[in-house]
């Protein structure tokens, strides 16, 4: 039977801000990838691994899972820890 993975995406590095990381992800994981020898691509012949399904809550996506019959594992987010800072900071040490 298929696989999945339901998570949260990171963030890209190109981003500073914390808006739009409540979206999970449900994404199949891959039978037996193969090496293109020329060009040095991964293919695999499972095409349910092009499939990234999203959707608004965690429950959802457990859900969607449990009722397509769907092995899965659930990676939760890390809590990120915000540390203020003061541009003045700088400058009183």
């Amino acid at each position: 039977m298929n696989k999945a993975l339901i998570y949260i995406p990171n963030k890209s590095p190109m981003q500073s801000g914390t808006a739009k990381k409540n979206k999970w992800i449900l994404e199949f994981i891959t039978k037996d990838p193969t090496r293109n020898p020329l060009m040095g691509w991964e293919s695999s012949s499972d095409t349910l691994t092009e499939l990234k399904l999203e959707f608004s809550s965690k429950e959802l996506a457990i859900n969607y899972a449990k009722k397509k019959k769907i092995d899965f594992d659930l990676i939760e987010p890390k809590k990120r820890k915000t540390v203020k800072k003061s541009y003045a900071d700088n400058f009183l040490n």
